[in-house]
């Protein structure tokens, strides 16, 4: 089901927009509660569901020493993986 546009006032630039939502967190809510009432809420975002998933299998010892990098820099370890593989894609791709 296809998410209706929500009536918003015209920003002038970010800070008037952000004001704006601090000013009104019942409008979140509302909508919130209008898209459960109709059914269309759903785990994730249209973006990631357009991405394929890929299963790789791991050490669990390099599983573990991924956690522990990703905690240390705030992150989760399937995210920081997926990062990590990333840049050492653009890196070979650079590399040529």
């Amino acid at each position: 089901m296809r998410a209706k546009a929500i009536d918003l006032p015209a920003f002038e630039n970010e800070d008037q927009e952000a004001k704006w939502w601090a000013d009104n967190p019942e409008f979140i809510l509302q909508q919130f509660e209008k898209a459960a009432a109709e059914g269309r809420l759903t785990r994730g975002t249209v973006a990631r569901r357009a991405i394929p998933t890929t299963t790789i299998r791991l050490n669990p010892e390099d599983i573990a020493l991924a956690k522990t990098q990703a905690e240390r820099r705030g992150l989760r370890y399937q995210t920081y993986l997926k990062m990590l593989i990333h840049e050492a894609l653009r890196k070979e791709v650079k590399a040529g």
